[in-house]
């Protein structure tokens, strides 16, 4: 294929408005999909902040923000907006029928030499391709958060995507500036089967009264030298994404050791989700800057 120029991104919250902005930002012509205007207008506040951002850092120029800005448009019809797309990238929530919905969606509009990638964090790249007529070129992008800053792109194949597909978008991602990993399509892929279970054993402990949140991530910073601890990364990921991957790993190992801890399911069931509700294992109603362990951590 031909250097593409459209690009479709399905999700305007975090990861997809990331990912439209890098793209724009490479010179690519994106539209940025979502069933709520509201969403869609808040992504682009969003988009504008980060290049403001960086102007003010001095890592691009005016002209570039206002270049990179001209190269998004937005759309809340998913038919219209993936009709010339060469590529299609979902971001949407982290839910398996939902993901299938939209993918059978994007299989009938998109044009048919159109590449179809999924953001999906843990579900099966294989299950997804099997509601479409393209198996061979559907494939995931695994972005990490924030996308504008993380090098890592997770490139998964699944059972029948094609070589052509998998070396089309491992070399799209360097052209974006991205570090391709490839990946195998098994639940969680690398990094959050890996990750996933690190941050499972952390809430595990706290549970148990090991610790307190404050002295495991402390331990994790200083120690292993990671530059946040595991219960702020959960925050920061959200509680309700950290519990639905350790399902999917649950479910697609039928191992014991990926059940998630109940005091993680008590958090979500209760709404706490960390950063984006306001409160997770740390309070976050100051703006985040100052963080301060939630009431129900404190130790006695």
């Amino acid at each position: 294929m031909n250097r593409m120029k459209n690009i479709s991104v399905i999700g305007a919250g975090t990861m997809g408005n990331g990912i439209a902005h890098v793209f724009a930002m490479n010179g690519y012509q994106v539209t940025l999909i979502d069933i709520s205007e509201e969403a869609l207008d808040k992504a682009m506040k969003t988009i504008a902040k980060n290049l403001d951002r960086m102007v003010q850092k001095e890592k691009i120029s005016e002209d570039q923000k206002k270049a990179t800005l001209e190269n998004i448009t937005t759309s809340s019809d998913l038919a219209s907006g993936v009709s010339q797309a060469e590529l299609v990238v979902e971001a949407a929530t982290e839910n398996i029928d939902l993901k299938l919905k939209i993918f059978k969606s994007i299989d009938e509009h998109a044009p048919s030499d159109c590449i179809l990638a999924t953001n999906t964090s843990s579900i099966s790249i294989t299950k997804i391709a099997s509601v479409t007529s393209r198996s061979e070129k559907v494939i995931g992008m695994h972005f990490m958060n924030p996308v504008p800053i993380m090098k890592l792109v997770e490139v998964i194949s699944g059972y029948a995507t094609s070589s052509e597909t998998l070396d089309t978008v491992m070399s799209l991602s360097s052209k974006l500036g991205k570090s391709p990993v490839k990946v195998n399509d098994y639940p969680g892929f690398i990094a959050n089967r890996i990750l996933m279970p690190m941050i499972n054993e952390a809430i595990l402990s706290l549970y148990e009264g090991v610790a307190g949140v404050e002295e495991i991530d402390t331990v994790m910073k200083l120690g292993m030298a990671h530059p946040m601890g595991p219960l702020q990364l959960a925050d920061f990921i959200g509680l309700d994404v950290c519990l639905a991957i350790l399902r999917v790993l649950q479910d697609g190992f039928g191992n014991p050791k990926y059940a998630p801890c109940p005091l993680l399911v008590n958090m979500v069931t209760a709404g706490k989700l960390g950063r984006k509700s306001g409160e997770g294992f740390y309070n976050y109603t100051g703006g985040g800057k100052d963080l301060i362990v939630a009431d129900n951590f404190k130790l006695k």
